[in-house]
């Protein structure tokens, strides 16, 4: 009897030892987690490529002066047809070229013109160039300087007719620039654990990015810079 009640007494100390020792792990654990869970470094990661751009937009603007609008929309209709023929005999497709309507100004109308040329009217007509062969509609407009053979001056376009540049397939080189962007941010990170006598945990929390497509410089705008920035948050761990 006194042995079961000895043996009893064993076992019940042996499962509260182990009870002490669970407990007193689970308690450490939970003080490492409290002191870990905050610790955290976020970093930016960064990532740039040029590229070509692969459409462009060319507005061709004419004008012309006079008196008599009959004769001056007959003149506007000689010019667009010289233009026309010019474009498609370097290979721009009928589907790249659009006509907008001729836009009138009349300047005795213009209280604030001098009109001191006497001219009446003053037409302007544009013909406007959408393609995806950028190197060949830079190479048009690097000639249409041949136009003045045909008696047709070419005006600088304002703001709103300026050549245009663009890459539109971007979105094709999202995931990998994003890739970069991630692996970037990483290696940030890793320094930053490392000065920190630390180890670099898991990935917390990432944002999408932020693209941006710009001009590499205002001497190229037909060379762009694509460029996302990434903002990640890693967990350290000692």
């Amino acid at each position: 009897m006194k042995q079961d009640f000895f043996n009893s007494k064993v076992v019940s100390a042996a499962i509260i030892s182990v009870g002490i020792i669970v407990l007193g792990l689970c308690i450490q654990t939970g003080i490492d987690n409290f002191t870990n869970k905050d610790r955290k470094v976020v970093v930016k990661g960064l990532a740039e490529k040029e590229v070509q751009a692969d459409k462009v937009t060319w507005p061709i603007v004419s004008k012309e002066l006079g008196n008599d609008l009959p004769t001056l929309y007959q003149s506007i209709g000689h010019t667009q047809a010289k233009i026309t023929r010019f474009l498609k005999a370097d290979g721009i497709k009928d589907s790249e070229i659009s006509i907008n309507a001729p836009v009138v100004i009349d300047l005795n109308a213009d209280r604030y013109s001098a009109n001191v040329k006497g001219y009446r009217y003053n037409i302007t007509s544009i013909i406007t160039v959408t393609s995806r062969n950028v190197a060949k509609v830079r190479e048009l407009i690097a000639r249409q300087g041949e136009l003045l053979k045909d008696g047709i001056a070419i005006v600088d376009g304002d703001y709103d007719n300026k050549v245009r540049y663009e890459y539109v397939s971007f979105k094709s080189m999202k995931p990998k620039m994003m890739e970069e962007a991630i692996a970037n941010a990483e290696v940030t990170a890793q320094q930053f654990a490392k000065s920190s006598k630390s180890s670099l945990g898991k990935i917390v929390s990432a944002d999408q990015g932020q693209f941006s497509i710009d001009d590499r410089d205002s001497n190229t705008p037909y060379i762009k810079k694509v460029r996302v920035v990434t903002t990640v948050t890693y967990s350290l761990r000692d």
